[in-house]
C-alpha cells in the first residue's frame, strides 16, 4: 500500500497527490503537523535513505533554528527528537510503499514506475 508523508499545505506534496489522483490512484496522506510522526518511522527512514536526504536543510525552519537546534542534527541521539519536534525539517513528501522509502520529494518517473506496478 502507497502512503504519502507530509502536510497539506506543501505545494510539492500537493503537486504530487495531484499527480497520484490524475493517475487515478487514491493515495492516503500521512499530515506530520496533525499526526506527527514516531520515532521508530524516523529511524527506519534514515537507515534507508540516510540523514542527508530526510533532513531539509533549505527549508525555512533550518534557517529559524537556534545554531545549537542545528548542531542536534549531528548528533543521532538527539535528530530524531528534532525532526519530530519540527516535522517542516522533513523533506516533503515521502511515498513509502508496505513501509519502505520509494520516493522523496517530486519525482514523476519514480511515481510512474510505481503505477506500473500496481
Amino acid at each position: 500500500m502507497l502512503k504519502i508523508y507530509g502536510i497539506p499545505n506543501c505545494d510539492t506534496t500537493k503537486k504530487t497527490q495531484n499527480w497520484f489522483q490524475k493517475a487515478g490512484m487514491a493515495v492516503p496522506l500521512h499530515d506530520y503537523k496533525k499526526d506527527g510522526i514516531d520515532a521508530g518511522t524516523l529511524k527506519q527512514w534514515i537507515r534507508e535513505a540516510g540523514l542527508d536526504i530526510i533532513l531539509n536543510k533549505r527549508s525555512t525552519t533550518w534557517r529559524e533554528l537556534s545554531a545549537a537546534d542545528q548542531a542536534r542534527a549531528n548528533n543521532p541521539a538527539q535528530v530524531i527528537d528534532l525532526l519530530q519536534t519540527h516535522t517542516s525539517l522533513i523533506k516533503r513528501p515521502i511515498i513509502t510503499q508496505n513501509g519502505k522509502i520509494v520516493a522523496v520529494g517530486y519525482h514523476e518517473p519514480a511515481f510512474q514506475q510505481l503505477l506500473e506496478k500496481q
